[in-house]
């Protein structure tokens, strides 16, 4: 037996008819970024050259990644230089 994809459908009109909304839903580094749609929860993230891309499961990872090592970089970078509070 199918399923109905009826409830979604609506959404999917609106935005082929208007324009998708998108807002940004996950900031990976400050260069790479995730985008959601408000209405159809169609997904995009920026690439290497930075146009937006359809986030598929490969891209998914990569940024997963790329977050990580990101992260990992900025509390290294902390630890290592300390600032000095008196002069």
């Amino acid at each position: 037996m199918k399923k109905s994809t009826q409830a979604s459908s609506p959404f999917k009109i609106v935005c082929t008819l208007f324009g998708h909304k998108y807002v940004l839903s996950k900031k990976v580094t400050p260069h790479v970024k995730e985008y959601t749609c408000k209405c159809c929860k169609h997904q995009l993230t920026t690439n290497g050259n930075g146009e937006l891309t359809e986030l598929t499961p490969k891209y998914q990872e990569i940024n997963d990644i790329l977050g990580d090592f990101y992260s990992r970089r900025l509390m290294h970078m902390k630890n290592q230089n300390p600032i000095s509070a008196s002069y």
